[in-house]
């Protein structure tokens, strides 16, 4: 495919690093330093000029363009650039934005501001932080196969009763594979010996009911197994959206929200949600309010440092689990080496959505881990392709690509691969493969 990438910030880098080895990419960037510097970085094609304007994007060839991604921080500027782009050719168009006022706009009128795909970071970041709410001690959860397959990954902390054993003495379920471990920036595939070590990060592919039984296996003993009780602080859009999708699973949350009037409409916006207007660095207010007894804190202030400051605070009262969001890429792993045990940085969050669809033609879902560093794929195989009428264990030893099958439905039905498993015509096959072989396996199947 062709792919214009517009927006060279943190997004559109990822997005393009993403797909420069499948596809021909163009960057257009408003600053010419950084569309320079891009250009040696990926090996792509870069263009210094205003993404909005018909001659950039000409330059570009936005006209014969099979895609055209427009992400850079401006709401504004993402969808110009992508109506200009509808001037130009047919292109499928991909808007970036931050405000969910645009998306209702466009979800309910069809091509709106020329954008076939919209998406919303305020509210993937939600999405992402009530996704791993849910489970106990998981950094990520995604569902695959309508829900009847889920990866989780999780980090193994001091404490959990699985730190020390091996794959084989921790795998005791039935429909759960091990699919992946990441350590000191690198991936293994696990074999039964593998050790699991303190500070590594497990990838598990399995029923969510195994998943879920796993997830209470790897936790320390002092992790909850249940979040009964929630606290959002900060009600940015962010905030307001994890608490709105909160009360749509049924839970209760409070939300400290300082402003006055940010705190009245969102007492009105959110009627099982108990709204208290204060400052939530004052640790006088967070004892009185009982914050030290939450299961999760989530940090969700329009301030790092200040989501810094109280991830903290929430550490040193006791609460046992702290999510926060994190709006400088570079700032993450200083949240994380401090002891918090969730970051999640919208721009990753939005950068993987992105990634994620643009991937649909070859694969029914996708998830990206650890910086891009593998994927886990579905793939429905079709009646001729390379993986039908093989064992697995036939398919893994005549190939180079390292992955892993985690999962196969098949007739809606959960199979639990083994090495004599052969494969059919209709499986939804969900596998884990580094990034860099995606176009390996997806040519496979």
């Amino acid at each position: 495919m062709h792919v214009v990438v517009i927006g060279a910030g943190e997004v559109g880098t990822s997005i393009a690093a993403s797909l420069a080895s499948d596809h021909e990419v163009v960057v257009v960037d408003i600053d010419s330093d950084r569309a320079e510097q891009l250009k040696y970085e990926l090996d792509v094609l870069t263009i210094a000029g205003d993404g909005t304007t018909s001659e950039i994007q000409t330059a570009a060839e936005v006209g014969r363009a099979d895609m055209v991604i427009a992400c850079t921080d401006d709401d504004q500027t993402n969808l110009v650039a992508c109506g200009t782009a509808k001037t130009l050719g047919d292109g499928f168009t991909i808007a970036r934005v931050k405000s969910t006022d645009f998306l209702r706009t466009w979800e309910g009128n069809e091509g709106a501001f020329g954008v076939d795909f919209m998406v919303c970071t305020d509210l993937l970041t939600a999405e992402n932080i009530v996704r791993v709410i849910g489970l106990p001690a998981a950094v990520d959860v995604d569902p695959f196969a309508g829900g009847l397959v889920q990866m989780a990954e999780f980090e193994i902390a001091e404490g959990s009763p699985v730190a020390g054993q091996t794959v084989s003495e921790a795998d005791r379920f039935e429909s759960l594979t091990f699919v992946g471990l990441f350590r000191d920036d690198e991936m293994t595939i696990p074999r039964g010996d593998t050790d699991i070590m303190v500070g590594d990060r497990a990838v598990v592919i399995g029923s969510p009911e195994s998943v879920q039984s796993f997830a209470t296996d790897v936790a320390p003993q002092t992790t909850p197994d249940h979040a009964d009780e929630i606290v959002v602080v900060g009600g940015s859009e962010i905030g307001y959206q994890t608490a709105r999708l909160l009360e749509e699973r049924d839970f209760k949350p409070r939300l400290i929200e300082q402003d006055p009037d940010r705190a009245r409409w969102l007492a009105e916006n959110l009627p099982n949600t108990v709204v208290m207007e204060h400052d939530a660095t004052d640790t006088e207010f967070l004892a009185r309010e009982h914050v030290d007894e939450a299961d999760i804190v989530v940090t969700a202030l329009r301030s790092d440092e200040k989501n810094l400051l109280i991830s903290v605070l929430a550490k040193r009262l006791g609460v046992d689990r702290v999510i926060a969001v994190v709006d400088s890429p570079d700032y993450v792993t200083v949240f994380e080496e401090i002891g918090i045990d969730i970051a999640i940085n919208p721009r990753t969050v939005t950068a993987e959505e992105i990634t994620r669809f643009t991937y649909e033609s070859v694969a029914e879902n996708i998830a990206v881990l650890e910086n891009d560093q593998a994927e886990v794929l579905e793939l429905e195989l079709t009646e001729g392709c390379g993986l039908v009428g093989r064992p697995i264990s036939e398919i893994v030893a005549d190939t180079d690509v390292r992955f892993v099958i985690g999962a196969i439905t098949r007739n809606h039905t959960l199979v639990t691969p083994r090495g004599d498993t052969v494969l059919q015509a209709g499986d939804h096959v969900i596998l884990l493969v580094e990034s860099d072989a995606i176009g390996a396996i997806t040519s496979m199947a």
